[in-house]
């Protein structure tokens, strides 16, 4: 894939039109991770030190084309002001006169943020007017937004009918690391796929059958497969109605001479709480009472073996009941082994979706992976073989 990045254009006296993700979590009205924020300041700077103007375009919750004040932009102002050490204006509308105003109005080294483009109608249907009503207040179009790229929107596609467009850092960063990942992976490569049911994640198995060497199933999905080949899971989290399929995509991972690495052993309790009584038993031995919440020593033996024998990891959804103690220690640490030979340069390390996210920080390894993306649906689109739209329209 090639696309053009900032180095590709002339940003000097430039008014620079930049998709970045300002969807952060708030505690009232004030942010609690700022992760998104930090991330899109390389761009922000770049664009300063080439002489551009940065103005900011991004969405904030979902208000389906209406004013809904709770889901002002202008809430995180602040964080924004404070991470970056700049002066950030805003203005309460992304088009007409009010962002027309604050646009001439910037000075340099200056942000200005536009309110929310959902509070628009067309940006949800990629209308071609509103698009062109966004795109009269840049010269240039940087979409740094990954995370919003699986969204055909007026913000993130039909701009970039009307101004030359390109990658921003973060974006280029995120797209080099995927590729890294899966188009060009030094092999063997082994893949983590956790989460609660396997119909959610169907596609995403189905592409990587033929892209990588094993696949770790982890989680409640995991369930699934030792009940489709007739392993009783007690009162487990289990979709009874996949097993089928389950046994069909064992089927096609034979066939690509693909490993399924599945539990050995697991940590069953009678209750899904917070420091419920437990115990280790081998997989096939789940009391009928009691419920699989995580996987034992043995099967995180087996997969931290997995790793050290592969030189690419893919990663996507924890390996139990991360959030609560002490079912996260599959999770725990296999990210803190995959993390290890990371930094050790043995490892190239890319994970990402919201519960990895969580979890991988919640075990303290996130920081240690070559790359944790901050997109959910995009990064689960990408490792789904899908064409994503914002990606699309910035290739040269």
């Amino acid at each position: 894939m090639t696309y053009r990045t900032l180095s590709d254009v002339d940003l000097s006296g430039k008014r620079v039109l930049i998709r970045v993700d300002l969807n952060v979590p708030l505690d009232g009205t004030r942010v609690t991770d700022d992760t998104r924020i930090r991330r899109i300041l390389p761009t922000v700077e770049a664009v300063i030190a080439a002489g551009g103007k940065p103005i900011l375009l991004a969405h904030f919750g979902r208000p389906k084309g209406k004013r809904v004040p709770e889901m002002s932009l202008s809430v995180v102002i602040g964080a924004l002001s404070s991470a970056a050490g700049r002066t950030v204006i805003f203005a309460d509308d992304c088009i007409g006169d009010a962002a027309a105003h604050a646009v001439e109005a910037l000075e340099t080294g200056e942000i200005l943020l536009l309110e929310n483009t959902r509070y628009h109608a067309g940006e949800e249907k990629n209308d071609s007017e509103f698009a062109k009503a966004l795109a009269a207040n840049g010269d240039v179009f940087v979409n740094d937004a990954f995370s919003a790229a699986h969204r055909a929107h007026a913000s993130t596609v039909g701009i970039a009918e009307y101004l030359p467009a390109v990658a921003g850092p973060g974006m280029a960063a995120e797209l080099s690391a995927l590729e890294k990942a899966l188009s060009v992976p030094e092999r063997p490569v082994v893949a983590v796929v956790g989460g609660a049911k396997v119909s959610t994640k169907l596609d995403l198995i189905g592409n990587l059958l033929d892209k990588v060497d094993a696949v770790v199933i982890g989680g409640g999905m995991a369930n699934t497969f030792l009940a489709a080949q007739g392993i009783s899971v007690g009162k487990s989290l289990c979709e009874h109605d996949m097993l089928d399929t389950a046994r069909e995509i064992m089927g096609r991972a034979e066939a690509a001479q693909c490993e399924l690495i599945l539990p050995i052993d697991v940590v069953v309790a009678e209750a899904f709480a917070a420091q419920a009584p437990n115990k280790t038993v081998p997989a096939r031995e789940c009391p009928d009472d009691m419920m699989i919440l995580d996987a034992g020593p043995d099967s995180v033996a087996a997969i931290i073996a997995r790793f050290k024998a592969s030189k690419t990891l893919v990663w996507n959804g924890p390996l139990g009941a991360f959030e609560i103690e002490p079912f996260d220690f599959a999770t725990n640490a296999a990210a803190k082994a995959a993390a290890d030979l990371t930094a050790a340069g043995a490892l190239l390390s890319v994970a990402g979706g919201g519960d990895t996210v969580a979890a991988l920080n919640a075990s303290g390894s996130g920081e240690r992976f070559s790359y944790v993306s901050t997109a959910g649906g995009a990064f689960l689109e990408w490792l789904e073989g899908k064409t994503l739209p914002g990606v699309a329209v910035l290739e040269s």
